[in-house]
């Protein structure tokens, strides 16, 4: 699974790759320039990768921002949820760490807003 070295304001290291832009980790992939139809409010359709019925997925790692400024509806976690995957959410400060120890754990999906 992708390993993040390092996050700060704006950028994120990922196996040695620095982006500077939202991104989902996927447990075999990186996919870079995430962008959300609403963008500081997530909906289940941003998530299309990690949903998906070919997604092995045992867990979601959301990170909101720097500042926690992307939200997460009920109803975003209900379709993560009965999907069979477990969400967690918090700052991108805290959620990169989160879901480097998730890794070590079962199959996880990151999907990170770099900004606010």
């Amino acid at each position: 699974m992708p390993e993040i070295q390092a996050y700060r304001f704006g950028q994120m290291t990922v196996d040695g790759q620095r982006y500077t832009a939202d991104l989902i980790l996927l447990p075999n992939s990186v996919l870079p320039n995430w962008w959300r139809q609403a963008g500081h409010r997530l909906a289940p359709e941003d998530l299309t990768a990690i949903l998906s019925s070919e997604s092995e997925v045992q867990m979601l790692v959301i990170g909101t921002g720097a500042y926690g400024m992307m939200k997460v509806p009920p109803e975003t976690i209900a379709a993560i949820e009965a999907a069979g995957i477990e969400v967690r959410t918090a700052p991108t400060g805290r959620a990169w760490k989160i879901y480097n120890d998730a890794c070590a754990r079962c199959p996880t999906a990151g999907a990170f807003h770099l900004t606010c």
